[in-house]
């Protein structure tokens, strides 16, 4: 092999890497596969990243290894978020590679082919994409949307009017449990009216999302004493924010949807049932002269 430069071998290097954690996760996703088809692509398009990397080894002389914490956090992620997204972002990853594979060519000959099958990968993929969690996607945002909306405004509205952490919290306890029966009722028996076959999965996924952001928001009430209800009020406003945050960034690499619109539209809308509903809750405990 020639001499290549510093410059060129720190990017091969990079790429070296890119392609180990590539055939790892590749390998991972198709040992959980169940559909026949998909795992034989996991497992061709996992050989081909071996490939690669070996060849990028002759240019560098390293032997490298997918670091093993980024590896062990990628596979949480496809565990919990699913395969789909997943590939999207190693599909972003496989684009930033054909960008260095177009500069590498030009020293190393070898990198043109190379460069040809990860375009094939992300043909691959997107031909390979269907999970069933996407297919519910809307089921999901009718809870989670639900949920904010609903529970966000009623705990900001009970909080200064209760002034007591473990009240505020059996409050949004007893009307989240409730609110998600009803909201799970109501999807099944809507999508049952339509004639959708998966009417009782819909519904099912509707209240877990709804239940899942029920418990997330009354925590910090449940965690904090009972005198600081200004600080679990503040939690709960972050905590929001922070789901809104990453429904959204879920959803815009799982689905290839925009980001920062639905995000500024979701978190204005709760935040501002949130101001009305404590504005609401202060002027009812001054009405009705509570001293709680």
């Amino acid at each position: 092999m020639s001499d290549i430069s510093d410059a060129l071998k720190k990017r091969l290097l990079r790429c070296q890497k890119d392609e180990i954690m590539g055939a790892n996760l590749y390998a991972f996703m198709s040992r959980r596969e169940k559909n026949r088809k998909n795992r034989e692509i996991l497992e061709h398009m996992s050989n081909d990243e071996i490939s690669h990397a070996q060849m990028w080894e002759k240019y560098t002389g390293f032997s490298v290894n997918a670091p093993s914490i980024t590896l062990f956090i990628n596979k949480i992620i496809t565990i919990l978020l699913g395969y789909t997204f997943m590939l999207k972002k190693l599909r972003k990853n496989e684009q930033l590679a054909a960008k260095d594979y177009d500069l590498i060519k030009k020293e190393i000959p070898e990198a043109e082919t190379m460069a040809e099958d990860e375009h094939k990968h992300e043909e691959e993929l997107i031909g390979m994409l269907d999970e069933e969690r996407l297919q519910y996607i809307g089921s999901m945002v009718l809870g989670l949307n639900d949920a904010l909306v609903e529970l966000t405004g009623a705990i900001a509205g009970v909080t200064f009017a209760l002034a007591n952490t473990k009240l505020v919290a059996l409050t949004g306890i007893v009307t989240g449990i409730s609110a998600t029966l009803s909201m799970a009722a109501s999807n099944y028996l809507a999508e049952h009216a339509d004639g959708n076959k998966n009417a009782f999965k819909s519904s099912v996924y509707t209240g877990i999302a709804y239940l899942i952001t029920v418990f997330l928001l009354v925590l910090p009430y449940l965690l904090f004493p009972k005198n600081m209800y200004l600080a679990a009020f503040t939690a709960m406003i972050i905590t929001v924010i922070m789901i809104i945050l990453f429904f959204n960034y879920y959803i815009s690499v799982a689905k290839d949807e925009p980001f920062f619109k639905r995000f500024i539209g979701m978190l204005t809308i709760s935040l501002t049932v949130a101001a009305i509903s404590f504005l609401i809750g202060i002027m009812a405990k001054k009405l009705l002269g509570l001293n709680i």
